[in-house]
């Protein structure tokens, strides 16, 4: 966490789709703030909702895009422009299917694991950098499921207790709250 000095939420618009797994980070990002007594601003040049947080004596802007995920890149230059703020220093908080709900994972790397909103984000900073990911896990859809169905839907109550104990458990261990 030394370098980073963004922190960004992925998902899809929060007012439609704030309650569907593929909104995890969202989720992340809303309880972060609720620990540090922060609300989220609605920027429409940057076409997403922004606050911050003082963490070991430096700002860390939070940034939740308000688009769908294939294009939450487009809000993420934006803003990162505006601040002069590298990939490199940037935290991106998404949900994923190859880990079970409850299951959430820091990586550091440049690669997507073919995850849609990751990969738009590298493709747009137009160069292979190393950045910092948290995978927060949603698990696999069963076979009767097409995989898009499954993320844009509301996990079960059971899930849902696992991914928030999770996100608590991962915020306080990284932030030390």
């Amino acid at each position: 966490m030394q370098n980073i000095k963004m922190i960004i939420g992925l998902g899809n618009p929060v007012l439609k789709y704030n309650k569907t797994r593929h909104n995890t980070g969202v989720w992340y990002l809303e309880m972060l703030s609720k620990l540090y007594n922060k609300k989220f601003i609605k920027i429409k040049k940057f076409n997403g909702y922004e606050s911050n947080i003082i963490y070991s004596k430096k700002k860390i802007i939070l940034f939740i895009p308000d688009i769908f995920m294939n294009l939450n890149f487009l809000p993420i230059l934006k803003i990162s422009s505006f601040y002069n703020i590298k990939l490199s220093e940037m935290l991106i908080i998404h949900d994923e299917l190859d880990l079970e709900p409850g299951e959430v994972k820091l990586k550091n790397g440049f690669g997507s694991n073919g995850h849609k909103g990751l990969k738009g984000i590298i493709q747009a900073f137009k160069k292979k950098t190393f950045y910092q990911r948290l995978s927060i896990g949603i698990g696999r859809p069963q076979k009767n499921y097409v995989t898009s169905d499954y993320v844009l839907s509301p996990p079960d109550l059971c899930e849902k207790k696992k991914i928030f104990k999770a996100i608590r458990k991962s915020i306080l261990s990284i932030f030390s709250i």
